[in-house]
């Protein structure tokens, strides 16, 4: 029987993708070039030139990441209701590259959430509408290849956009131990450039994908997307990711940890450079080992070295600690990331994935807001360590429910 999915085009391939992957893939690399150079070391920038607090910290990217998760959600549903996926992508890459030169002029923390606000508003738009056109452009066979795929370009976009910052760090304050405002602006004027790149591709080379015949009598003689309803596997699942992602707060507090154990602001972008190498090498391998083993197992063995990592955050003395720690909390990020997406395509019908990633990602992001202030709050008041073994304990919790609680099929 065939699959009751999106079937992957037959042709306009590009090294073996179908062209949708391939550009989607291209415009998520410059993007993360742009993203990388201007907001991996926000955290430093507040607490270093803005002389901010870890609670302001976990404010910026808690806050941000929560509203980007409420128009993942609507953007998904919308995508679901009129088929316009390509149209809410580049309506959400062109808010995010508008707003990335503000930050040139921002003088407070307050401005600092501001403008990363309307960043991940940007962001929220765009997600779940570009990876449905992703999961719409493939058959199920395909799919955790084609997001391994896409999560290893978004990264190797991380890596260049981190090169370039170190070159940056490099010419301007090569010994610093903490970052300095020169620095950052240099690293903005610069950043804004790929950004822009990344629209005109999604303009020129992206294209709508609509649902096969087959799909789209069944959609068409189905109840309407608002009163479907999710099978209790897809919202288990959802459950579980909260309860991993209130451990899981933002990545800006790795970035505070090193620095806190006397890491300089070069070798911290060197580390991030290593941590997202490790990553999008990891990436693709993982999708293709997850058609085969299942994404399920794939996951709960990414979710298990994250509560080692964690905890090795929490527990390190000495600097090799943390290099050691970013390679593997690559590792982390290339098993779990895109295997995740693939199984969320898995879990529900075709013409209701764009509202599906809308919640999966709604569900990430909104849980964010209370981990990243608990995270702020627990560094300020207990101790720089508290957090992370915080997050090591829910992450085997919820790899614990994962592996027992959500059967295969």
């Amino acid at each position: 029987m065939p699959d009751p999915v999106a079937v992957e085009s037959t042709h306009r391939k590009i090294w073996g993708l179908h062209h949708n992957v391939f550009f989607l893939g291209l415009v998520s690399l410059l993007t993360d070039i742009s993203s990388e150079m201007i907001f991996t070391l926000v955290p430093l920038f507040v607490t270093n030139v803005l002389k901010g607090t870890a609670m302001q910290v976990g404010l910026i990217g808690g806050i941000s990441e929560s509203f980007d998760a409420v128009f993942r959600i609507f953007s998904g549903r919308i995508s679901d209701r009129f088929r316009r996926r390509k149209a809410l992508a580049v309506l959400g890459y062109g808010i995010s590259t508008i707003v990335k030169p503000f930050m040139l002029l921002v003088s407070s923390w307050g401005g600092v959430l501001g403008i990363r606000f309307g960043d991940r508003i940007g962001k929220g738009i765009r997600s779940s509408p570009r990876d449905a056109l992703i999961a719409d452009s493939v058959s199920a066979d395909k799919r955790g290849k084609s997001f391994g795929i896409h999560r290893a370009m978004d990264t190797s976009g991380a890596v260049l956009g981190l090169v370039i910052a170190a070159i940056i760090i490099y010419i301007v304050q090569p010994a610093g131990f903490k970052l300095g405002e020169d620095t950052f602006r240099w690293m903005v004027i610069i950043g804004v450039v790929p950004a822009f790149l990344a629209v005109v591709t999604l303009l020129a080379f992206v294209h709508e994908k609509g649902l096969p015949a087959h799909e789209t009598a069944r959609a068409a003689g189905a109840m309407p997307v608002a009163k479907q309803v999710f099978s209790s596997r897809f919202k288990l699942f959802l459950f579980i990711m909260a309860t991993f992602t209130l451990g899981n707060s933002s990545d800006f507090f790795i970035v505070l940890r090193a620095q806190d154990l006397s890491v300089n602001v070069l070798n911290i972008t060197l580390m991030l450079v290593l941590f997202n190498v490790t990553y999008a090498i990891v990436a693709t391998p993982a999708g293709i080992i997850s058609d085969k083993l299942g994404r399920r197992k794939v996951i709960a063995i990414g979710w298990t070295v994250y509560a080692l990592v964690y905890l090795g955050f929490a527990v390190s003395t000495s600097v090799w600690h943390i290099w050691v720690l970013f390679a593997a909390y690559g590792i982390y990020y290339g098993i779990v990331e895109g295997v995740a997406k693939a199984f969320v395509a898995d879990l529900v019908p075709a013409e209701r994935r764009g509202t599906a990633y809308g919640y999966y990602q709604g569900v990430v992001g909104l849980t964010l807001l209370p981990a990243s202030v608990m995270a702020g709050w627990l560094w300020d008041k207990v101790s720089p360590a508290a957090p992370f073994y915080l997050g090591a304990g829910l992450a085997f919790i919820a790899m614990l429910g994962l592996f027992f609680l959500l059967k295969e099929k």
